[in-house]
């Protein structure tokens, strides 16, 4: 199977889960700043949401550009890593309505661990795919960033648990910055 195939499918799936996502902010009950102000966590959660959601799709997007062979655990690992991306919507819902408590925080937390997780998971059949030696192989040899990313998701949800719920938004929300930049790794393996 090319590998343009499954690069189209999570496109188009994620930008209908884009989509989906805006689709749930509500606008502001009046047109003052003030009614503004009362709606204002939820914009800022459906903005880490989609920034989230973005960054899953540029980097995946990035690695693909190493990608040679596709197979049948690749796509599984694709459709896991799709399914917990169509769940950003329903957790950013749960979580812009109820911000302090922890069972929608505690969900919101696990789609993003489940998203990462399956990232990594995508890495390891890509590289079974590919090769170890392939330039794939060699991206997702010694990925320290997936590794803290991972600890800092587990990280997040136990201080939710133990301090306070909004702590999980907020740890999860300063991973981003780590993935921001796609990894440049694979411009270096690239050339």
């Amino acid at each position: 199977m090319p590998k343009s195939r499954i690069e189209a499918f999570t496109d188009a799936v994620i930008a209908i889960v884009m989509t989906l996502l805006v689709l749930e902010l509500h606008e502001p009950k009046g047109d003052t700043f003030f009614a503004f102000e009362g709606t204002a966590h939820q914009f800022i959660i459906y903005l880490i949401s989609f920034v989230s959601l973005a960054i899953y799709w540029n980097n995946h997007h990035h690695i693909f550009q190493l990608v040679h062979k596709v197979d049948g655990r690749v796509l599984w690992a694709n459709n896991l890593l799709i399914l917990t991306m169509t769940l950003f919507p329903y957790a950013t819902v749960w979580v812009t309505d109820y911000p302090l408590s922890l069972a929608p925080q505690m969900m919101y937390g696990l789609v993003i661990f489940g998203a990462d997780l399956s990232f990594c998971l995508l890495g390891i059949s890509l590289t079974r795919a590919n090769g170890k030696d392939s330039s794939v192989g060699l991206l997702f040899q010694d990925y320290k960033k997936m590794r803290a990313t991972l600890v800092l998701n587990v990280l997040a949800l136990i201080v939710g648990w133990l301090i306070h719920p909004l702590l999980i938004l907020i740890v999860n929300s300063i991973m981003l910055t780590l993935w921001v930049v796609p990894e440049k790794k694979v411009e270096k393996i690239a050339k």
